[in-house]
């Protein structure tokens, strides 16, 4: 096997891990907050019909017009406000690192804690300094004092704010994140909206008010996260700055088409939607139910609950794969996360098997 030279490589990159997707293979997968519905066998049969006059010898027309347009109408776009795609949020979260790196000099990024990885991954790819705020322990909420005082002191060039956030699922406070903007205005705030269709709130409606401000959301979670597509809205002079970083066509042909049709049918992504949100009521509730099983109000396609120290997570975790389903054993992820479990909601039947083995594997 070639050895490589490992002095070209960074230090900080050398002593990280890679990002790990576990093997999903013949277990019911509730672990990545996917949407659990395809798209009707009609659709599907005239998606494939669109997609086979896409010309595949092209690249993608650069302004991706028709995407945005689409998006504009599906999301609520104000008319005033400019849009940028992304091959995932992941990409435009990258873009926004790239951005506002500076050499040689100390660029502060803030983001509440936990919450998700890839706002500090890339931050560190990025040689920029990322500041967590630890949420509030007893509910995850935000600490507003910790995050104005962090402000002040480090003047930070990014801000994100997760709504609802990822793990814990909950929406923070209107009023906390609006103090939190205006504090921040010498900075750029994102609002990351991921799991919007099933928090059914927005701050879409505001951009007008902060002109560092973004928007950002993902058709992941919509049923459509095998295409990798995210998008960002926001005033234009900043979505302006923010394009030169994007690499040219960085949203492929068959992205760009899946998704413009796809949209054209957005009942069908809102009636899939509410299933999902009907299911999460009955998953908590059962959850609940569940002697030393703590359920954290969620706002998103997934739950978060705590076990109590009668229980190991890790345990349970192992022993409800041994029965066939994947989660997400978040209790070594942040300290605030101990003995802490993520469950994605799915359909009828997985999460049933889901509460079937969770009951098992606490009785072991």
């Amino acid at each position: 096997m070639t050895q490589i030279n490992h002095t070209v490589i960074r230090p900080e990159i050398l002593s990280m891990g890679a990002y790990h997707v576990p093997d999903a293979s013949g277990l019911i997968k509730l672990d990545a907050m996917e949407n659990p519905y395809t798209l009707p066998e009609g659709l599907k049969t005239q998606l494939a019909t669109h997609l086979a006059q896409v010309a595949l010898n092209r690249y993608p027309v650069p302004s991706y017009s028709a995407l945005k347009d689409a998006l504009r109408e599906y999301a609520h776009i104000p008319a005033d406000k400019d849009i940028m795609l992304g091959n995932g949020s992941d990409e435009l979260i990258a873009i926004l690192s790239q951005a506002i790196s500076k050499p040689n000099e100390t660029v502060t990024v803030l983001a509440p804690a936990p919450s998700f990885v890839m706002y500090k991954m890339s931050g560190l790819f990025n040689h920029l300094n990322v500041v967590e705020i630890a949420l509030n322990a007893d509910d995850f909420s935000l600490d507003v004092a910790a995050f104005v005082a962090a402000i002040e002191q480090y003047k930070p060039a990014l801000v994100y704010l997760p709504f609802p956030n990822n793990p814990t699922g909950n929406l923070f406070d209107a009023s906390a994140m609006r103090t939190i903007i205006e504090a921040a205005k010498d900075g750029i705030v994102v609002v990351d909206e991921a799991y919007q269709p099933f928090a059914l709130d927005t701050w879409m409606s505001q951009l007008g008010e902060f002109d560092n401000l973004l928007v950002m959301r993902t058709v992941s979670k919509l049923g459509l996260a095998g295409i990798r597509l995210g998008y960002m809205a926001g005033s234009p002079a900043l979505i302006s700055e923010l394009d030169k970083v994007r690499p040219p066509y960085n949203v492929n042909v068959l992205t760009e088409a899946t998704a413009t049709f796809v949209l054209k049918h957005a009942d069908v992504l809102a009636q899939q939607a509410e299933r999902i949100r009907a299911e999460r009521t009955r998953v908590c509730a059962a959850l609940a139910q569940m002697s030393d099983v703590r359920v954290y109000e969620t706002a998103a396609n997934f739950v978060l609950v705590r076990l109590s120290e009668a229980y190991d997570a890790d345990a349970v975790f192992a022993g409800m794969r041994e029965r066939g389903v994947l989660i997400k054993n978040m209790s070594h992820a942040h300290a605030l996360l101990h003995n802490c479990l993520r469950i994605t909601i799915s359909t009828p039947e997985e999460n049933t098997a889901m509460l079937t083995a969770l009951q098992a594997a606490l009785n072991d």
